[in-house]
């Protein structure tokens, strides 16, 4: 059984569909979250928890980082979940679409993580996850920058769970495809009812739920997941099974 009691957990992007439902788990696992985002009024259900601590912040701002890092305790558990979808055909990138995509997707998680290491906040035996994309490994027109910003997460993490193993520290990916989110809505209605049937047909197991990537997610941050470091692992209902056909 998977328990969280006593742990203390970082999430960022908390207020996303994915985040808020990772929130959602780890309270009820007995874990003390600190869950920062932008939009934080969307974690407006768990208000009153004692268990949990919300840290507005936007991870691209140092001055609020700084506050961020006052606020917090010794960590068993990071999970980060923020980052932003562009889509930017390649021929129209330039230097501003690089930045506005790596900014928020690599180098604010980058940045964090090493901060978090720096001011020993890192607990030993802590386990570290980050939230990639089934793109890395199932590209899409228009994704290039996207694309690249979560294949550096996962190289980076893999870097991560080497410098820190003697430390009994765990640092893994987990890389989602389509997810009932807001994020997935949007993208729906860019598409005819047709085109989408056609997408959602891809899925052997059907899209996504956010409640699905939270289960795991709070696997690899239990102690029953000591033995898992160094790892991207996929969830896309068979749509990189179903691509082989």
């Amino acid at each position: 059984m998977i328990d969280l009691t006593d742990k203390k957990i970082l999430i960022t992007g908390a207020t996303g569909g994915i985040g808020k439902e990772i929130v959602s788990h780890c309270l009820s696992l007995g874990a003390k979250v600190f869950a920062t985002g932008r939009e934080i009024q969307k974690l407006d259900d768990f208000v009153g928890d004692k268990n949990l601590v919300i840290l507005p912040c936007d991870l691209t701002d140092e001055k609020q980082v700084k506050v961020l890092f006052d606020k917090l305790e010794k960590l068993d558990g990071v999970v980060h979940c923020a980052g932003r979808i562009y889509p930017y055909p390649i021929k129209f990138i330039k230097e501003k679409q690089f930045n506005e995509v790596f900014t928020v997707n690599t180098e604010s998680l980058i940045t964090l993580t090493a901060q978090l290491f720096q001011h020993k906040l890192i607990a030993k035996k802590a386990s570290l996850i980050f939230m990639s994309s089934i793109s890395v490994q199932h590209p899409y027109m228009g994704g290039a920058l996207y694309v690249a910003s979560k294949a550096a997460i996962e190289a980076f993490s893999k870097s991560v769970a080497l410098e820190f193993a003697s430390e009994g520290v765990r640092s893994n990916c987990i890389a989602p495809a389509l997810v009932q989110t807001e994020i997935y809505e949007q993208t729906r209605n860019a598409y005819t009812k047709e085109q989408w049937g056609k997408i959602v047909s891809q899925y052997p197991l059907g899209i996504g739920k956010p409640k699905d990537v939270a289960n795991l997610t709070v696997f690899l941050l239990s102690d029953l997941s000591t033995w898992i470091t160094g790892t991207t692992i996929l969830m896309d209902g068979g749509l990189l099974l179903n691509s082989n056909r």
